[in-house]
């Protein structure tokens, strides 16, 4: 998912894009998982979490292999978009499957385990694009590629199908046709529609950050490796957090959870506009950034996946995920146009944090109301 922003300076270096052309490189991938999840969450449903999850990881797998070899942008924005489908198909698919195979009083802590892989593997491609020549940026693409299709048939032989146990019930391919009205009886309209808007804008601020942050910080007077550890500084806070946030979700702790991960974020990015562009202090504030983003990431999945039964999670989650890769579709765009009309870096983060905002607000208020309520 971030190999593409830490292959931002390489591509850039060498393809000369213009501003907007590198939004559209940075916002096909969301573009096509934004489909690849409507698509993926639904078939998980129906077919069962394994088959789907595996068939995402392969097609993302060789997409990304096929980015490593695209001669030009144009082909590189269109490897790009089917890169999203798979991992469109491969994310509510893993959520649901996390949420399904847990205990109730462990499900906030094992969606967050499975969901901070991302920014793990954000660590990586940022580590590795710090070591690497700005002309050798297609083995990233490269990395991205082979490392999934490996796991592949280790996920067929090792991994158990689990299976939702609501889909042995006889009623289930009822409940799994109506799923799609489900987002909207029995008074969960509202909840939907909060729900589509607060994955929307979290997911729009991640990957704004995640494609442009290394830029951004390079604006700022960082050099290119500071910038790729500041990106992994970001990916670190963003995998120590959301495990952290997502335990105590299951603990009595979890309103004071919410109340700071809410309460955070806007404070962390603006800290982020203002500070001195010194590195020590920015390779900081990047894992605190990171971590506050996940955080409010981790809560909206475990809205999403409390709001809704095992014989629809799939599609919930996955409708939810696509309402925010039309976030992850836009962020890069913004981003693009603030710096195409002549805003400087810390111009361009004080211009989203209306945005941060309003979606650290909604995120937070359905957490507290969906969470805390589910066990008082």
């Amino acid at each position: 998912m971030q190999a593409a922003g830490v292959a931002a300076a390489g591509l850039s270096h060498d393809l000369y894009p213009s501003t907007h052309a590198l939004g559209f490189f940075f916002s096909a991938s969301g573009a096509g998982l934004s489909i690849g999840a409507l698509i993926g969450g639904r078939l998980s449903d129906i077919t069962g979490r394994k088959r789907v999850l595996v068939a995402s990881v392969a097609v993302f797998g060789l997409c990304s292999l096929l980015t490593s070899i695209a001669p030009d942008l144009r082909s590189l924005i269109a490897s790009r978009f089917l890169t999203g489908l798979g991992l469109g198909g491969a994310m509510p698919t893993l959520i649901a499957l996390a949420a399904d195979s847990s205990r109730a009083h462990r499900r906030n802590g094992s969606i967050a385990a499975a969901y901070v892989g991302m920014p793990l593997g954000g660590v990586v491609a940022s580590l590795l694009g710090a070591r690497l020549p700005l002309d050798a940026w297609r083995v990233i693409f490269q990395v991205g590629g082979v490392v999934p299709l490996v796991v592949v048939p280790l996920m067929i032989r090792y991994l158990p199908a689990m299976e939702p146990a609501a889909l042995d019930d006889p009623g289930a391919v009822q409940v799994r046709a109506r799923a799609f009205h489900t987002f909207f009886a029995e008074g969960r309209a509202a909840t939907t529609l909060l729900l589509w808007a607060g994955f929307f804008l979290i997911v729009l601020t991640l990957h704004l950050m995640l494609n442009w942050l290394p830029l951004l910080l390079m604006g700022r007077g960082l050099g290119k490796s500071q910038a790729a550890i500041a990106q992994a500084a970001f990916n670190v806070g963003g995998a120590a957090t959301g495990l952290y946030v997502g335990s105590l979700l299951d603990s009595r702790w979890k309103r004071l959870a919410i109340a700071i991960s809410a309460v955070a974020l806007p404070v962390v990015l603006g800290l982020v506009a203002v500070s001195p562009p010194q590195p020590g202090l920015l390779f900081g504030l990047a894992f605190l950034l990171g971590g506050c983003i996940i955080a409010g990431q981790v809560m909206a999945y475990a809205v999403a996946c409390a709001c809704y039964d095992a014989h629809s999670r799939g599609t919930a989650t996955g409708a939810a995920v696509a309402a925010g890769r039309v976030g992850s579709l836009v962020g890069p765009l913004v981003a693009a146009s603030l710096l195409a009309a002549g805003r400087s870096p810390a111009q361009v983060l004080v211009g989203i944090l209306p945005i941060v905002v309003t979606g650290a607000a909604i995120v937070g208020f359905l957490a507290w109301r969906e969470l805390t309520g589910a066990s008082a």
